[in-house]
């Protein structure tokens, strides 16, 4: 036993010794554009009052090289691996970036955590979750397998989230919003919005939220129930249909069978001035609809 530990400890400090430990710090404009890449490991980037970029963390022992490099109102910030890259190029990046800076940051295997940026985000992970927060400029943050989470201090912008295989939550954001999930669920908490989008293939779709006046909410499912809960006055035209399951309306009216010889089931009625839109669609599943 004391063998392997011994082992096990030698490993860890082999391993240890051979990631390469960095610190760069390069000037930059107060709002210019900072692109990150990483293929594998993570990426976490902090905005700061100070106008520079610092990158710290550690290199995998198979990186050729970190390239951090400005040109004009750029940086460029990259892992560099070998074409033939294999093991050991896990590399964890900490970066500094100006607070009004815009992010391009782009990972094939590695988390992406962005904290305190006020610029536009657009942000790409094939295997990986992505978390960030929303001040107001637009974002885009995209994961193939994993998580996207998107939490804002209700400024209005445009958010677009999107993952083949996770969930999607978007917390405390306004003005407009797109979401899907392939395999996963999508969960729109709090905000304020004047057009909303939620699809799924498989999994749960809830929006927990504000339809402002003369806004659109248009939710789609093929498996999985549709949870829909407005803050405040709820005002427009709703249609809502499901093939197989139920349908729930606080607002009163009841659902009617689409066919005598089909389960299916639709709901259309207006509330209010009618001046909004809310349209959900779900092939199997129940549908809530409360205030």
């Amino acid at each position: 036993m004391k063998k392997l530990l011994i082992s096990a400890l030698v490993s860890l400090l082999a391993t240890t010794a051979s990631a390469e430990q960095v610190d760069r710090t390069i000037d930059a404009v107060s709002d210019g554009q900072i692109e990150v890449s990483n293929i594998s490991g993570s990426i976490t980037v902090q905005g700061w009052k100070q106008d520079s970029v610092q990158v710290t963390g550690t290199l995998g022992r198979n990186v050729d090289e970190l390239i951090v490099e400005r040109d004009g109102d750029r940086i460029l910030v990259k892992v560099k691996v070998p074409r033939k890259s294999g093991r050991d190029i896990d590399s964890d990046l900490r970066i500094s970036v100006p607070q009004n800076s815009s992010l391009d940051v782009g990972t094939v295997s590695a988390d992406i955590d962005v904290k305190n940026v006020a610029g536009e985000q657009s942000l790409h992970t094939v295997s990986g979750d992505v978390t960030t927060e929303y001040s107001g400029e637009d974002v885009q943050a995209e994961s193939v397998s994993g998580d996207v989470e998107i939490t804002g201090n209700g400024a209005d912008g445009e958010v677009y989230a999107t993952t083949v295989s996770g969930n999607v939550t978007l917390f405390r954001l306004g003005g407009e919003v797109k979401a899907e999930a392939v395999t996963g669920d999508v969960t729109v908490d709090e905000g304020s919005f004047s057009r909303a989008r939620l699809e799924t293939v498989n999994g749960e779709l809830a929006f927990h939220a504000e339809l402002r006046k003369g806004g659109r909410l248009d939710i789609d499912s093929v498996n999985g129930d549709v949870d829909v809960e407005f803050d405040g006055e709820a005002s427009g035209r709703f249609d809502i249909e499901t093939f197989n399951g139920r349908i729930n309306n606080c607002f009163g009216p009841k659902a009617e069978r689409t066919s005598k010889y089909a389960p299916g089931l639709e709901l259309s009625f207006t509330e209010g001035d009618g001046s909004g839109r809310t349209k959900i669609s779900t092939l199997n599943g129940n549908v809530s609809l409360c205030k």
